[in-house]
């Protein structure tokens, strides 16, 4: 018996000659929030199908709290399924919407009405039992959708992209939601995205996919901070790709010369001598006018080559040393403008070594 509550163990899908999962084990605790995030095409899709019953795996186990799955049809399995388009029946009201799963396990009227009264409430929609589908807004049909899915207490949540038809605004909103609601429901629940932010921000484990494998799998802090992989280090954010040769090595610390000279503090000692590509992802860099000396952080003069103002952000281009690196910061005060000379400060926790 797993103590786990969905293991998949060696798991392959095969369409015809084309693999879209291959040899995949994945162990997700009961009550955790994972989000299997990938590009389009790596088979995170497909895996959520497999769990959910919709797809037979070609090879491998799907095991739910201990049980082998693999030839227990969808409708058997007690999991809540939300879908990108939100699959509401148009021609029913909400509250039918709601209760549809409860009618098909043939639970009693009286505790229907008082179920879908409790998932609406949930949801914060609690008035809107009678209305149809096309009378709610995008946002509201989620919520429908959400509550139709944990109105029938399932064993598994599962979400495929729920979030990528709504604007930005609304969409921030529903991370939030969606992420209270399973906090405070327990629900073990798998949520696929290519949003490296929803990610980080709505799960407890992150795994990351690329061509039907999985490349890592850990803590949103773990994979953004510590990539496993080129791929994985390269999929979060906006990354500056920048070659050195290591001239040193001093308190803890690789002393690596850059382009036309200027030597950075990198904080990874095991860095083998001689060349070595270096990644810095365009947030983990600061840009100001000036900056004291800092023993832990290494201090370039730049030059500003463009800007873009993204609200609460601020995207440089900057010119530094020979390089052209990408900055991403919240604005403090005024843009700085083009052609301006600034410094930027670089810790030495910043970069990834390939």
């Amino acid at each position: 018996m797993t103590g786990a509550a969905v293991e998949l163990r060696g798991v392959e899908k095969r369409f015809g000659a084309i693999a879209a999962v291959r040899a995949l084990d994945l162990s997700v605790e009961e009550g955790r929030f994972v989000a299997l995030l990938g590009p389009s095409g790596c088979g995170k899709t497909t895996t959520l199908r497999m769990i959910a019953g919709l797809e037979q795996p070609s090879a491998g186990d799907i095991l739910v709290k201990g049980r082998r799955v693999n030839d227990v049809p969808v409708h058997r399995r007690n999991f809540g399924m939300v879908f990108q388009n939100y699959a509401l029946f148009p021609h029913k009201t909400v509250f039918d919407n709601v209760a549809f799963g409860l009618k098909y396990r043939k639970v009693a009227k009286t505790e229907i009405a008082k179920r879908v009264r409790r998932a609406l409430e949930i949801v914060q929609l609690p008035s809107c039992e009678e209305r149809l589908p096309a009378q709610l807004s995008g946002g509201q049909q989620q919520r429908i959708a959400v509550a139709r899915a944990i109105v029938i207490e399932p064993d598994l949540l599962l979400f495929d992209e729920p979030l990528s038809s709504l604007d930005a605004g609304l969409r921030e909103e529903m991370r939030i939601e969606l992420k209270l609601i399973q906090h405070t429901l327990g629900i073990t629940t798998v949520f696929v995205t290519h949003d490296q932010a929803e990610a980080l921000s709505m799960a407890d484990k992150v795994v990351v996919m690329r061509d039907g494998r999985k490349e890592q799998e850990g803590a949103p802090d773990e994979v953004y901070n510590s990539p496993a992989t080129e791929f994985v280090a390269r999929f979060f954010g906006n990354v500056n790709e920048i070659a050195g040769t290591v001239t040193g090595r001093c308190a803890g610390l690789v002393l690596v010369r850059i382009g036309q000279g200027a030597v950075v503090k990198v904080g990874q000692a095991s860095l083998p001598d001689g060349t070595v590509r270096l990644l810095l992802r365009a947030e983990r860099v600061r840009v100001a006018r000036s900056f004291s000396d800092d023993e832990g952080s290494a201090i370039l003069p730049a030059t500003i080559a463009s800007s873009d103002y993204l609200g609460l952000l601020v995207r440089y281009v900057v010119d530094a040393c020979g390089l052209r690196l990408s900055v991403v910061q919240p604005l403090e005060g005024t843009v700085f403008a083009d052609g301006e000379a600034v410094s930027l400060r670089i810790s030495a926790d910043a970069w990834l070594a390939l």
